[in-house]
Protein backbone atom coordinates (compact mmCIF):
# COMPACT_ATOMS: atom_id res chain seq x y z
CA UNK A 1 0.00 0.00 0.00
CA UNK A 2 3.06 2.24 -0.13
CA UNK A 3 3.49 4.24 -3.30
CA UNK A 4 6.39 2.00 -4.45
CA UNK A 5 8.20 -1.08 -3.15
CA UNK A 6 10.84 -0.45 -0.52
CA UNK A 7 13.96 -1.83 -2.20
CA UNK A 8 16.64 -0.93 0.33
CA UNK A 9 17.29 -1.30 4.02
CA UNK A 10 16.09 1.65 6.06
CA UNK A 11 19.32 3.38 7.04
CA UNK A 12 17.57 6.08 9.04
CA UNK A 13 16.33 3.56 11.58
CA UNK A 14 19.32 1.69 13.03
CA UNK A 15 18.98 -1.85 14.25
CA UNK A 16 20.20 -1.53 17.84
CA UNK A 17 19.76 -5.24 18.39
CA UNK A 18 22.45 -5.98 15.79
CA UNK A 19 25.04 -3.71 17.35
CA UNK A 20 24.12 -3.79 21.03
CA UNK A 21 22.44 -7.09 21.84
CA UNK A 22 23.81 -9.60 19.39
CA UNK A 23 27.31 -11.05 19.43
CA UNK A 24 27.26 -14.34 17.53
CA UNK A 25 27.46 -14.79 13.78
CA UNK A 26 24.32 -16.94 13.88
CA UNK A 27 22.34 -14.11 15.46
CA UNK A 28 23.68 -11.59 12.96
CA UNK A 29 22.67 -13.92 10.14
CA UNK A 30 19.04 -13.51 11.23
CA UNK A 31 19.24 -10.06 9.68
CA UNK A 32 19.15 -11.84 6.31
CA UNK A 33 17.41 -15.12 7.16
CA UNK A 34 14.36 -15.34 9.42
CA UNK A 35 15.12 -17.47 12.48
CA UNK A 36 12.78 -19.48 14.66
CA UNK A 37 12.14 -17.48 17.87
CA UNK A 38 12.21 -20.77 19.83
CA UNK A 39 15.75 -21.63 18.63
CA UNK A 40 17.58 -20.49 21.76
CA UNK A 41 21.02 -21.80 22.83
CA UNK A 42 20.51 -21.26 26.56
CA UNK A 43 16.94 -22.38 27.28
CA UNK A 44 14.94 -25.38 26.10
CA UNK A 45 11.50 -24.78 24.57
CA UNK A 46 9.88 -25.86 27.84
CA UNK A 47 12.03 -23.43 29.83
CA UNK A 48 11.26 -20.67 27.33
CA UNK A 49 7.54 -21.15 27.78
CA UNK A 50 7.92 -20.86 31.55
CA UNK A 51 9.69 -17.51 31.13
CA UNK A 52 7.00 -16.28 28.73
CA UNK A 53 4.28 -17.38 31.14
CA UNK A 54 5.99 -15.31 33.85
CA UNK A 55 5.61 -12.33 31.55
CA UNK A 56 1.98 -13.27 30.85
CA UNK A 57 1.03 -13.35 34.52
CA UNK A 58 2.76 -10.12 35.47
CA UNK A 59 1.98 -8.09 32.36
CA UNK A 60 -1.38 -9.17 30.97
CA UNK A 61 -3.42 -9.50 34.17
CA UNK A 62 -2.54 -6.06 35.50
CA UNK A 63 -2.85 -4.29 32.15
CA UNK A 64 -6.13 -6.13 31.55
CA UNK A 65 -7.46 -4.89 34.89
CA UNK A 66 -6.51 -1.33 33.98
CA UNK A 67 -8.31 -1.69 30.67
CA UNK A 68 -11.29 -3.23 32.48
CA UNK A 69 -11.76 -0.17 34.69
CA UNK A 70 -11.29 2.02 31.62
CA UNK A 71 -14.17 0.28 29.86
CA UNK A 72 -16.15 0.17 33.10
CA UNK A 73 -15.77 3.91 33.58
CA UNK A 74 -16.92 4.56 30.01
CA UNK A 75 -19.94 2.26 30.24
CA UNK A 76 -21.11 3.42 33.66
CA UNK A 77 -22.60 6.61 32.27
CA UNK A 78 -25.20 4.61 30.32
CA UNK A 79 -25.93 2.46 33.37
CA UNK A 80 -26.23 5.55 35.54
CA UNK A 81 -28.55 7.08 32.94
CA UNK A 82 -31.10 4.27 33.25
CA UNK A 83 -30.64 4.29 37.04
CA UNK A 84 -31.94 7.85 37.38
CA UNK A 85 -29.16 10.22 36.30
CA UNK A 86 -30.94 11.10 33.06
CA UNK A 87 -33.91 12.56 34.95
CA UNK A 88 -31.81 14.06 37.74
CA UNK A 89 -29.59 16.07 35.39
CA UNK A 90 -32.06 16.59 32.54
CA UNK A 91 -30.08 14.53 30.03
CA UNK A 92 -33.26 13.43 28.26
CA UNK A 93 -33.71 16.96 26.90
CA UNK A 94 -32.65 17.38 23.26
CA UNK A 95 -29.14 16.12 22.43
CA UNK A 96 -27.72 16.50 25.92
CA UNK A 97 -26.98 12.79 26.40
CA UNK A 98 -25.18 12.55 23.04
CA UNK A 99 -23.21 15.72 23.85
CA UNK A 100 -22.08 14.27 27.17
CA UNK A 101 -20.88 11.16 25.35
CA UNK A 102 -19.07 12.95 22.53
CA UNK A 103 -17.06 15.44 24.61
CA UNK A 104 -14.97 12.56 25.97
CA UNK A 105 -13.18 12.12 22.64
CA UNK A 106 -11.54 15.37 21.41
CA UNK A 107 -8.92 15.50 24.17
CA UNK A 108 -8.70 11.70 24.14
CA UNK A 109 -7.69 11.81 20.47
CA UNK A 110 -5.37 14.84 20.65
CA UNK A 111 -3.26 13.44 23.50
CA UNK A 112 -2.62 10.00 21.97
CA UNK A 113 0.66 10.93 20.30
CA UNK A 114 2.19 12.84 23.25
CA UNK A 115 1.21 9.95 25.53
CA UNK A 116 2.99 7.40 23.32
CA UNK A 117 6.21 9.41 23.60
CA UNK A 118 5.77 10.10 27.31
CA UNK A 119 5.25 6.45 28.27
CA UNK A 120 8.67 5.64 26.76
CA UNK A 121 10.35 8.54 28.54
CA UNK A 122 8.67 8.18 31.96
CA UNK A 123 8.10 4.42 31.93
CA UNK A 124 4.78 2.49 31.96
CA UNK A 125 4.84 1.80 35.71
CA UNK A 126 4.76 5.44 36.80
CA UNK A 127 2.85 6.78 33.81
CA UNK A 128 -0.02 4.27 33.73
CA UNK A 129 -0.54 3.98 37.48
CA UNK A 130 -0.67 7.77 37.84
CA UNK A 131 -3.27 8.40 35.15
CA UNK A 132 -5.45 5.50 36.38
CA UNK A 133 -5.56 6.87 39.93
CA UNK A 134 -6.31 10.38 38.66
CA UNK A 135 -9.22 9.38 36.46
CA UNK A 136 -10.57 7.24 39.30
CA UNK A 137 -10.72 10.37 41.44
CA UNK A 138 -12.51 12.23 38.64
CA UNK A 139 -15.03 9.38 38.34
CA UNK A 140 -15.90 9.78 42.01
CA UNK A 141 -16.48 13.47 41.33
CA UNK A 142 -19.15 12.48 38.77
CA UNK A 143 -21.40 11.53 41.68
CA UNK A 144 -21.39 15.09 43.00
CA UNK A 145 -22.01 16.98 39.76
CA UNK A 146 -24.87 19.46 40.19
CA UNK A 147 -25.71 19.84 36.48
CA UNK A 148 -25.19 18.29 33.08
CA UNK A 149 -22.82 21.13 32.15
CA UNK A 150 -20.42 20.20 34.96
CA UNK A 151 -20.72 16.60 33.79
CA UNK A 152 -19.39 17.73 30.41
CA UNK A 153 -16.26 19.21 32.02
CA UNK A 154 -15.62 16.02 33.97
CA UNK A 155 -16.06 13.88 30.85
CA UNK A 156 -13.52 16.04 29.00
CA UNK A 157 -11.04 15.58 31.85
CA UNK A 158 -11.52 11.80 31.93
CA UNK A 159 -10.98 11.69 28.17
CA UNK A 160 -7.66 13.49 28.54
CA UNK A 161 -6.49 11.16 31.30
CA UNK A 162 -7.58 7.97 29.54
CA UNK A 163 -5.79 9.07 26.36
CA UNK A 164 -2.54 7.62 27.68
CA UNK A 165 -3.93 4.27 28.78
CA UNK A 166 -4.91 2.15 25.77
CA UNK A 167 -2.09 3.13 23.33
CA UNK A 168 0.53 2.73 26.07
CA UNK A 169 -0.78 -0.71 27.00
CA UNK A 170 -0.93 -1.83 23.38
CA UNK A 171 2.58 -0.48 22.74
CA UNK A 172 3.95 -2.22 25.84
CA UNK A 173 2.40 -5.62 25.08
CA UNK A 174 3.51 -5.62 21.44
CA UNK A 175 7.06 -4.85 22.63
CA UNK A 176 7.23 -7.98 24.80
CA UNK A 177 6.15 -10.76 22.44
CA UNK A 178 7.20 -12.31 19.14
CA UNK A 179 4.67 -11.98 16.35
CA UNK A 180 3.03 -15.41 16.65
CA UNK A 181 2.82 -15.26 20.43
CA UNK A 182 0.98 -11.95 20.26
CA UNK A 183 -2.65 -12.57 19.22
CA UNK A 184 -3.54 -14.93 22.05
CA UNK A 185 -1.86 -12.60 24.57
CA UNK A 186 -3.57 -9.52 23.18
CA UNK A 187 -6.88 -11.41 23.34
CA UNK A 188 -6.29 -12.34 26.99
CA UNK A 189 -5.44 -8.72 27.82
CA UNK A 190 -8.47 -7.44 25.95
CA UNK A 191 -10.91 -10.04 27.26
CA UNK A 192 -9.93 -9.06 30.80
CA UNK A 193 -10.61 -5.50 29.68
CA UNK A 194 -13.97 -6.44 28.21
CA UNK A 195 -14.79 -7.95 31.58
CA UNK A 196 -15.21 -4.35 32.72
CA UNK A 197 -17.95 -3.86 30.14
CA UNK A 198 -19.40 -7.28 30.94
CA UNK A 199 -19.65 -6.52 34.65
CA UNK A 200 -20.80 -2.93 34.20
CA UNK A 201 -24.48 -3.87 34.22
CA UNK A 202 -24.22 -6.25 37.18
CA UNK A 203 -22.09 -3.86 39.22
CA UNK A 204 -24.34 -0.94 38.37
CA UNK A 205 -27.37 -2.96 39.46
CA UNK A 206 -25.70 -3.80 42.77
CA UNK A 207 -24.40 -0.31 43.47
CA UNK A 208 -27.70 1.31 42.50
CA UNK A 209 -29.32 -0.73 45.30
CA UNK A 210 -27.40 1.55 47.70
CA UNK A 211 -29.97 4.20 46.78
CA UNK A 212 -30.58 6.50 49.73
CA UNK A 213 -27.46 5.46 51.64
CA UNK A 214 -25.68 8.56 52.91
CA UNK A 215 -28.34 10.69 51.23
CA UNK A 216 -27.05 9.74 47.77
CA UNK A 217 -29.08 8.36 44.87
CA UNK A 218 -28.36 4.96 43.33
CA UNK A 219 -26.80 6.45 40.19
CA UNK A 220 -24.37 8.45 42.35
CA UNK A 221 -23.20 5.32 44.15
CA UNK A 222 -22.41 3.75 40.77
CA UNK A 223 -19.81 6.47 40.14
CA UNK A 224 -18.48 6.49 43.71
CA UNK A 225 -17.90 2.76 44.00
CA UNK A 226 -16.54 2.27 40.51
CA UNK A 227 -14.23 5.25 40.97
CA UNK A 228 -12.84 3.66 44.14
CA UNK A 229 -12.22 0.40 42.25
CA UNK A 230 -10.32 2.35 39.58
CA UNK A 231 -8.09 4.03 42.18
CA UNK A 232 -7.24 0.66 43.76
CA UNK A 233 -6.22 -0.77 40.37
CA UNK A 234 -4.00 2.26 39.82
CA UNK A 235 -2.24 1.71 43.16
CA UNK A 236 -1.73 -1.97 42.28
CA UNK A 237 -0.17 -0.82 39.00
CA UNK A 238 2.41 1.27 40.83
CA UNK A 239 3.42 -1.75 42.92
CA UNK A 240 3.45 -4.52 40.30
CA UNK A 241 3.73 -2.90 36.84
CA UNK A 242 6.70 -3.83 34.62
CA UNK A 243 8.39 -1.59 32.07
CA UNK A 244 9.80 -2.44 28.62
CA UNK A 245 11.82 -5.66 28.03
CA UNK A 246 15.26 -4.04 28.30
CA UNK A 247 14.29 -2.95 31.84
CA UNK A 248 12.86 -6.33 32.88
CA UNK A 249 15.44 -7.20 35.60
CA UNK A 250 14.67 -3.91 37.38
CA UNK A 251 11.10 -5.00 38.20
CA UNK A 252 10.52 -6.37 41.68
CA UNK A 253 10.17 -10.18 41.81
CA UNK A 254 10.11 -10.53 38.01
CA UNK A 255 12.77 -11.79 35.57
CA UNK A 256 16.44 -12.47 36.22
CA UNK A 257 19.19 -10.89 34.11
CA UNK A 258 19.48 -14.05 31.99
CA UNK A 259 15.71 -14.32 31.52
CA UNK A 260 15.50 -10.67 30.50
CA UNK A 261 18.31 -11.19 28.00
CA UNK A 262 16.42 -14.20 26.60
CA UNK A 263 13.32 -12.04 25.92
CA UNK A 264 15.51 -9.59 23.99
CA UNK A 265 17.08 -12.42 21.96
CA UNK A 266 13.67 -13.87 21.16
CA UNK A 267 12.32 -10.57 19.83
CA UNK A 268 15.46 -10.02 17.77
CA UNK A 269 15.24 -13.46 16.19
CA UNK A 270 11.67 -12.69 15.24
CA UNK A 271 11.80 -9.09 13.97
CA UNK A 272 15.08 -7.39 14.97
CA UNK A 273 13.60 -4.41 16.84
CA UNK A 274 14.30 -4.98 20.53
CA UNK A 275 15.79 -1.99 22.30
CA UNK A 276 15.22 1.70 21.68
CA UNK A 277 17.08 4.07 19.39
CA UNK A 278 17.37 7.79 20.11
CA UNK A 279 14.18 9.81 19.78
CA UNK A 280 13.61 12.40 17.08
CA UNK A 281 10.36 13.80 15.73
CA UNK A 282 11.45 12.77 12.24
CA UNK A 283 11.72 9.11 13.26
CA UNK A 284 8.48 9.28 15.21
CA UNK A 285 6.49 10.93 12.40
CA UNK A 286 8.01 9.03 9.45
CA UNK A 287 5.41 6.19 9.67
CA UNK A 288 2.71 8.76 8.79
CA UNK A 289 3.85 8.33 5.16
CA UNK A 290 3.12 4.59 5.22
CA UNK A 291 -0.35 3.97 3.80
CA UNK A 292 -0.84 0.64 5.55
CA UNK A 293 -0.61 2.40 8.93
CA UNK A 294 -3.74 4.38 8.08
CA UNK A 295 -5.46 1.33 6.57
CA UNK A 296 -5.13 -0.45 9.93
CA UNK A 297 -6.29 2.67 11.74
CA UNK A 298 -9.34 2.99 9.49
CA UNK A 299 -10.36 -0.61 10.16
CA UNK A 300 -9.96 0.11 13.87
CA UNK A 301 -12.12 3.23 13.55
CA UNK A 302 -14.89 1.23 11.87
CA UNK A 303 -14.69 -1.36 14.65
CA UNK A 304 -14.63 1.05 17.57
CA UNK A 305 -17.56 2.98 16.15
CA UNK A 306 -19.66 -0.13 16.64
CA UNK A 307 -18.09 -1.30 19.88
CA UNK A 308 -18.39 2.04 21.67
CA UNK A 309 -21.86 2.78 20.27
CA UNK A 310 -23.22 -0.58 21.39
CA UNK A 311 -21.57 -0.13 24.77
CA UNK A 312 -23.19 3.26 25.31
CA UNK A 313 -26.61 2.52 23.85
CA UNK A 314 -27.19 -1.19 24.56
CA UNK A 315 -28.83 -0.52 27.97
CA UNK A 316 -31.00 2.17 26.40
CA UNK A 317 -31.98 -0.11 23.48
CA UNK A 318 -32.78 -3.00 25.83
CA UNK A 319 -35.08 -0.79 27.89
CA UNK A 320 -36.77 1.41 25.28
CA UNK A 321 -36.84 -0.82 22.18
CA UNK A 322 -36.96 -4.35 23.62
CA UNK A 323 -39.16 -3.45 26.57
CA UNK A 324 -37.10 -4.85 29.45
CA UNK A 325 -37.30 -3.37 32.95
CA UNK A 326 -34.40 -1.42 34.47
CA UNK A 327 -33.18 -4.38 36.54
CA UNK A 328 -33.52 -6.74 33.56
CA UNK A 329 -31.64 -4.26 31.38
CA UNK A 330 -28.71 -4.06 33.80
CA UNK A 331 -28.52 -7.86 33.98
CA UNK A 332 -28.92 -8.46 30.23
CA UNK A 333 -26.09 -6.03 29.45
CA UNK A 334 -23.54 -8.60 30.66
CA UNK A 335 -24.00 -11.82 28.55
CA UNK A 336 -23.09 -10.21 25.17
CA UNK A 337 -19.68 -9.26 26.54
CA UNK A 338 -19.13 -12.72 28.02
CA UNK A 339 -19.74 -14.20 24.55
CA UNK A 340 -17.35 -11.62 23.11
CA UNK A 341 -14.64 -12.64 25.60
CA UNK A 342 -14.97 -16.29 24.64
CA UNK A 343 -14.92 -15.48 20.93
CA UNK A 344 -11.80 -13.32 21.08
CA UNK A 345 -9.87 -15.91 23.09
CA UNK A 346 -10.77 -18.73 20.70
CA UNK A 347 -9.82 -16.56 17.73
CA UNK A 348 -6.53 -15.56 19.37
CA UNK A 349 -5.56 -19.16 20.09
CA UNK A 350 -6.54 -20.36 16.61
CA UNK A 351 -4.95 -17.43 14.78
CA UNK A 352 -1.57 -17.90 16.48
CA UNK A 353 -1.75 -21.62 15.73
CA UNK A 354 -2.44 -21.24 11.99
CA UNK A 355 -0.50 -17.94 11.72
CA UNK A 356 -3.24 -16.13 9.82
CA UNK A 357 -4.98 -12.89 10.83
CA UNK A 358 -7.26 -11.63 8.06
CA UNK A 359 -9.90 -14.45 8.05
CA UNK A 360 -10.97 -13.40 11.54
CA UNK A 361 -11.54 -9.81 10.42
CA UNK A 362 -13.86 -11.12 7.71
CA UNK A 363 -15.69 -13.44 10.11
CA UNK A 364 -16.28 -10.73 12.72
CA UNK A 365 -17.53 -8.26 10.11
CA UNK A 366 -20.01 -10.81 8.78
CA UNK A 367 -21.49 -11.68 12.19
CA UNK A 368 -21.72 -7.94 12.90
CA UNK A 369 -23.80 -7.45 9.75
CA UNK A 370 -26.09 -10.35 10.66
CA UNK A 371 -26.48 -9.07 14.22
CA UNK A 372 -27.29 -5.51 13.15
CA UNK A 373 -30.00 -6.76 10.80
CA UNK A 374 -31.53 -8.88 13.55
CA UNK A 375 -31.52 -5.97 15.99
CA UNK A 376 -33.61 -3.84 13.63
CA UNK A 377 -35.75 -6.16 11.57
CA UNK A 378 -36.40 -9.18 13.81
CA UNK A 379 -39.97 -9.68 14.96
CA UNK A 380 -39.36 -10.60 18.61
CA UNK A 381 -37.36 -9.17 21.50
CA UNK A 382 -35.50 -12.47 21.96
CA UNK A 383 -34.18 -12.46 18.39
CA UNK A 384 -33.31 -8.76 18.66
CA UNK A 385 -31.32 -9.55 21.80
CA UNK A 386 -29.51 -12.37 19.98
CA UNK A 387 -28.60 -9.81 17.31
CA UNK A 388 -27.21 -7.52 20.03
CA UNK A 389 -25.10 -10.44 21.29
CA UNK A 390 -23.66 -11.00 17.79
CA UNK A 391 -22.80 -7.33 17.30
CA UNK A 392 -21.27 -6.94 20.76
CA UNK A 393 -19.23 -10.14 20.40
CA UNK A 394 -18.14 -9.46 16.83
CA UNK A 395 -17.07 -5.86 17.40
CA UNK A 396 -15.32 -6.73 20.69
CA UNK A 397 -13.40 -9.63 19.11
CA UNK A 398 -12.42 -7.53 16.11
CA UNK A 399 -10.50 -4.99 18.22
CA UNK A 400 -7.61 -7.31 19.24
CA UNK A 401 -7.71 -8.82 15.74
CA UNK A 402 -6.96 -5.44 14.14
CA UNK A 403 -4.40 -4.54 16.80
CA UNK A 404 -2.38 -7.72 16.22
CA UNK A 405 -2.68 -7.54 12.42
CA UNK A 406 -1.04 -4.13 12.62
CA UNK A 407 1.57 -5.06 15.27
CA UNK A 408 2.69 -8.09 13.23
CA UNK A 409 3.40 -5.99 10.15
CA UNK A 410 5.49 -3.11 11.47
CA UNK A 411 9.02 -2.84 12.89
CA UNK A 412 10.91 -0.40 15.08
CA UNK A 413 10.23 0.94 18.57
CA UNK A 414 9.28 4.48 17.54
CA UNK A 415 7.19 3.25 14.60
CA UNK A 416 5.39 0.99 17.06
CA UNK A 417 4.78 4.00 19.30
CA UNK A 418 3.43 6.10 16.42
CA UNK A 419 1.22 3.28 15.13
CA UNK A 420 -0.21 2.63 18.59
CA UNK A 421 -1.17 6.29 18.88
CA UNK A 422 -2.54 6.61 15.35
CA UNK A 423 -4.67 3.47 15.64
CA UNK A 424 -6.10 4.21 19.08
CA UNK A 425 -6.52 7.89 18.19
CA UNK A 426 -8.52 7.12 15.09
CA UNK A 427 -10.40 4.57 17.19
CA UNK A 428 -11.40 7.47 19.42
CA UNK A 429 -12.74 9.20 16.31
CA UNK A 430 -14.91 6.11 15.90
CA UNK A 431 -16.38 6.92 19.30
CA UNK A 432 -17.26 10.42 18.09
CA UNK A 433 -18.85 9.06 14.92
CA UNK A 434 -20.83 6.55 16.98
CA UNK A 435 -22.09 9.25 19.32
CA UNK A 436 -23.20 11.37 16.34
CA UNK A 437 -24.98 8.63 14.38
CA UNK A 438 -26.73 7.10 17.41
CA UNK A 439 -28.83 10.13 18.25
CA UNK A 440 -31.37 10.34 21.06
CA UNK A 441 -34.10 11.50 18.68
CA UNK A 442 -33.70 8.31 16.60
CA UNK A 443 -34.75 6.05 19.50
CA UNK A 444 -35.83 3.31 19.75
CA UNK A 445 -34.55 1.85 16.42
CA UNK A 446 -31.55 4.18 15.92
CA UNK A 447 -31.68 3.50 12.17
CA UNK A 448 -29.02 6.07 11.12
CA UNK A 449 -26.61 4.45 13.57
CA UNK A 450 -27.46 0.96 12.32
CA UNK A 451 -26.91 1.99 8.69
CA UNK A 452 -23.58 3.58 9.61
CA UNK A 453 -22.46 0.37 11.32
CA UNK A 454 -23.46 -1.72 8.29
CA UNK A 455 -21.40 0.60 6.09
CA UNK A 456 -18.46 0.32 8.51
CA UNK A 457 -18.44 -3.46 8.22
CA UNK A 458 -18.43 -3.19 4.45
CA UNK A 459 -15.39 -0.91 4.71
CA UNK A 460 -13.63 -3.39 7.00
CA UNK A 461 -14.05 -6.14 4.41
CA UNK A 462 -12.93 -3.89 1.53
CA UNK A 463 -9.85 -2.44 3.28
CA UNK A 464 -8.77 -5.86 4.55
CA UNK A 465 -9.03 -7.30 1.03
CA UNK A 466 -6.85 -4.54 -0.46
CA UNK A 467 -4.31 -4.80 2.37
CA UNK A 468 -3.96 -8.58 2.07
CA UNK A 469 -3.54 -8.34 -1.72
CA UNK A 470 -0.75 -5.78 -1.23
CA UNK A 471 0.96 -7.93 1.42
CA UNK A 472 0.87 -10.98 -0.84
CA UNK A 473 2.48 -9.00 -3.67
CA UNK A 474 5.21 -7.56 -1.44
CA UNK A 475 6.02 -10.97 0.07
CA UNK A 476 6.47 -12.43 -3.42
CA UNK A 477 8.75 -9.56 -4.41
CA UNK A 478 10.78 -10.01 -1.22
CA UNK A 479 11.20 -13.74 -1.91
CA UNK A 480 12.69 -12.84 -5.29
CA UNK A 481 15.00 -10.24 -3.76
CA UNK A 482 13.14 -7.37 -5.44
CA UNK A 483 11.91 -5.68 -2.24
CA UNK A 484 12.92 -5.28 1.39
CA UNK A 485 9.95 -5.14 3.76
CA UNK A 486 10.11 -2.87 6.81
CA UNK A 487 13.87 -2.38 6.32
CA UNK A 488 14.72 -6.03 7.10
CA UNK A 489 15.51 -8.57 4.32
CA UNK A 490 14.20 -11.53 6.35
CA UNK A 491 10.89 -9.85 7.25
CA UNK A 492 7.65 -11.00 5.64
CA UNK A 493 4.18 -9.61 6.09
CA UNK A 494 1.81 -11.67 8.22
CA UNK A 495 -1.46 -12.28 6.39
Amino acid sequence: MDSKPDTKVDTEQPLPALSECQTSEDEKASYLIQQDPDADDEYTVSEQRKIIHKVDRRLLILLGCMQAVSFLDRANISNAAVAGMEEALGLEIGNRYSIVLIVFYPLYICLQFPASILVRKVGPRIFLSTIVVLWGVVMICFAFTPSWKILILLRILVGGLEAGCFPSQYYLISSWYSRYDLYKRTSVFYLIGVLGSALSGVLALGFSEMDGLGGRAGWQWIFIMEGIITCLIGVAGYIFMVNFPEQAPEAWGFLTENEGAYIIRRINRDRQDAGLDNFSFRKFLKPALDAKVWAFAMVFLCTTMQAYSIGYFLPVILETEMGYSTSQTQGLSTPPYIIGMILMFVQGWLSDKIRLRYPFLYFNAIINIVGLCLMVWASSAGVEYFGAILVTAGSSANLPAVMVFQANNIRGSWKRAFCSASMIGLGGTGGIVGSLVFRSQDAPKYLPGIYACLTANGLIIAITTVTVAYFLRQNKLAEKGLAVIEGLPSFRYTL
